[in-house]
């Protein structure tokens, strides 16, 4: 598989420290009484790396938004997430083609669990050998699984060409995957697929789209209350175009 290089700036150290010498298996958070965020971690020169994803439960079982990075933590999360509600994971939506957002897809397809990505996804994930979903969908999709309503958008590209966030209306929750920065974040992080000449476009798009999330959540580190990573990934941007022009 394709590798994931992301810059680690020294400032970032101390969270890494911290998640070394804790657990660094899975961690969980819970958002809303349908939605939990949950953590896993991937080592860099043998240090943790966190990587965010989320889920739904439904009156049919469980939505994952995004994969684990880690291949050692494909199955725990299926058995803690049955343990811990009593639910079976059904479906799994990947936000961009990169392993810390797709690893585990061949995986869960083969759990019988339905996977799904934008065809633009499949189209670079064969490209680059990457995990693929069994089903794909070409445009901003809305799904309906057991009483829930939460739908894919495509703001443009930001972090890496395909990259779309996901929403729930009910919850005013935003998965904005990689595509957003976390507070903690002092630069972009990995632009080996990034565009950063759109980036703030895309985000503007997106900020338009969905004027008022309760909660985003982002690919590394913490999430924020409403606009708060947004905002944050705007001024990223901004200073990285400024240092470019010297």
């Amino acid at each position: 598989m394709k590798k994931i290089f992301i810059l680690i700036l020294a400032a970032l150290f101390p969270v890494l420290a911290i998640a070394q010498k804790g657990n660094t298996k899975l961690k969980f958070a819970k958002v809303t009484d349908n939605i939990y965020t949950y953590t896993t971690y991937h080592f860099f020169s043998g240090n943790p790396f966190p990587s965010n994803s989320a889920y739904l439960l439904t009156n049919d079982g469980v939505v994952l938004f995004d994969t684990p990075w880690d291949e050692t933590q494909f199955q725990p999360l299926l058995d803690s997430i049955e343990k811990r509600h009593n639910k079976k994971v059904v479906m799994c939506i990947a936000t961009h083609f990169h392993d810390d957002s797709s690893a585990g897809l061949e995986y869960y397809t083969g759990k019988g669990i339905k996977t799904y990505t934008s065809k633009h996804t499949k189209e670079l994930a064969v490209k680059n050998g990457n995990s693929q979903a069994k089903y794909t969908f070409e445009k901003d999709t809305v799904f309906n699984v057991g009483g829930y309503r939460f739908e894919t958008f495509y703001p443009g590209e930001g972090h890496s060409p395909d990259n779309i966030v996901i929403w729930v209306e009910k919850d005013k929750f935003l998965f904005g995957g990689c595509f957003l920065k976390s507070i903690e974040n002092n630069d972009l992080g990995n632009l080996e697929d990034a565009n950063t000449n759109v980036w703030s476009e895309s985000l503007f798009k997106l900020m338009k789209k969905y004027p008022k999330p309760n909660y985003t959540e982002t690919g590394h580190f913490s999430g924020s209350k409403g606009w708060k990573s947004v905002k944050h990934t705007l001024e990223l941007v901004r200073k990285y175009k400024n240092k470019e022009k010297g």
